[in-house]
């Protein structure tokens, strides 16, 4: 039997909030942002595993977000940790009205101005979501790396950062 058009609009409404909150959760993490990082999760009972970065709920990564995320230059200020999430090919499946899954494929970007190095990986995220509230929310967080590069940044590479953002983070 078909769905009827009101079922299907409520699908495709809830895969692009969910869409939403992991685009938050991508710039949360380039900006270096810890309380928005966190309020892309449940409220409580949410599961992160990130491998080698450590496996715990939404708060426990928020602090150890919060305690590498904002490493600074002591002389002019700017992030010496540079990143870019870039989550792509989104799979979501709708599950009912408050449970979904998904899967994503990250390319990231990493420029390490302290080891003098620059990464790039490759990986698939694994979620859950649930709606709380009335909206979506990453319940379950798994990363899986499939392969990363780090290479030496030459001495002719000059990092340009934005003095709004070496600022407002």
């Amino acid at each position: 039997m078909p769905d009827d058009i009101s079922a299907r609009l409520a699908r495709l409404e809830a895969v692009a909030a969910i869409e939403a909150v992991k685009h938050r959760y991508f710039r949360a993490c380039d900006a270096k942002d810890p309380a928005a990082f966190r309020s892309c999760f449940v409220a409580t009972g949410s599961a992160l595993d990130y491998g080698d970065l450590g496996r715990t709920d939404a708060d426990g990564m928020a602090a150890v977000f919060a305690k590498i995320a904002p490493e600074r230059d002591p002389q002019d200020g700017r992030h010496v940790i540079l990143d870019m999430h870039h989550g792509v090919h989104p799979d979501i499946t709708v599950l009912d009205a408050d449970h979904a899954t998904g899967s994503w494929t990250l390319r990231f970007r990493q420029v390490d101005l302290t080891q003098g190095v620059e990464r790039v990986l490759s990986g698939e995220y694994a979620d859950e979501y649930r709606r709380e509230d009335g909206a979506w929310k990453i319940a379950t967080c798994t990363f899986r790396a499939q392969w990363s590069i780090t290479r030496p940044l030459g001495d002719d590479v000059v990092v340009h950062e934005q003095a709004d953002q070496a600022n407002s983070a």
